[in-house]
């Protein structure tokens, strides 16, 4: 695995919306599939509000592979979305998931002491979020502390799916190697973040107020927001391969001179 220098953080960008223009139609089809399947899951009792993150490292491999067939000139399909079902990996990235649903109920767990339980109780669903909820309360601060918590946990997870799944290592090492893989590229992964509250966050958000300015009317602006959260947000799902493939090569890639060698 490389270290890389800060400039490829918005490599890693340029690269995604690359990728997206090459199959826009499909990966869009591909990301809304997964989105209404996600909402079908999320509609089953007890377990519907699990089960979407118990299933992110299974269908991150879609979206990777998805990713992968774009760059070899492949057809995208919706029926990419079972590709981690169908992996002999499936296990792992199972167990996988249950260590992402881990971690997440930790990190608000931690947020309890600030805000005196609120976020977590939001997140249970015990109570509703609304603007009385949020009056005089912790809760932003809450939530920024369990981000900061759940970081570690985003540096094993970032790239332990793809390592599992095309490397075919162990849960445990797959994390080992995610974690240092990120920590060594922290720079680049700075300038990546940055680059995407800039043009997924800021851009958006400047231009819906431009047309609001314009047309005065919500209607339209939901007509161009929309689409350009979509388009986005679909962008940045692409965008995770070269993150993956400037780190530790493409599936099946013999190392380059000056690489550094996984352990086997």
């Amino acid at each position: 695995m490389q270290k890389l220098p800060a400039s490829v953080g918005w490599l890693w960008v340029k690269e995604g919306f690359s990728l997206f223009r090459k199959q826009p139609f499909e990966m869009a089809t591909l990301f809304l599939s997964y989105m209404f399947l996600m909402l079908a899951l999320g509609i089953l009792p007890v377990i519907g509000q699990l089960l979407p993150l118990l299933l992110v490292p299974v269908f991150s491999m879609s979206f990777m592979q998805a990713c992968l067939q774009v760059e070899q000139g492949k057809k995208v399909y919706p029926n990419l979305l079972v590709t981690g079902f169908r992996s002999p990996s499936l296990v792992p990235l199972l167990k996988l998931g249950v260590l992402y649903v881990v971690a997440a109920i930790v990190a608000v767990l931690a947020s309890a002491p600030v805000d005196g339980g609120l976020f977590l109780e939001v997140m249970s669903g015990r109570k509703a979020l609304d603007a009385e909820t949020l009056r005089g309360s912790n809760m932003t601060l809450a939530m920024m502390f369990s981000a900061l918590v759940y970081t570690p946990a985003t540096m094993a997870f970032w790239y332990a799916a793809p390592l599992i799944a095309w490397q075919r290592m162990g849960v445990g090492k797959a994390l080992f190697y995610s974690f240092f893989a990120v920590q060594r590229s922290g720079r680049a992964f700075l300038v990546y973040g940055l680059a995407w509250v800039l043009v997924g966050v800021l851009l958006p958000a400047i231009l819906s107020s431009v047309v609001a300015l314009i047309f005065g009317r919500l209607l339209v602006v939901s007509l161009v927001l929309i689409p350009l959260s979509l388009v986005l947000t679909v962008v940045m799902y692409c965008s995770f391969y070269p993150t993956y493939t400037h780190v530790f090569g493409r599936p099946g890639e013999t190392p380059q001179p000056g690489q550094d060698k996984l352990e086997a």
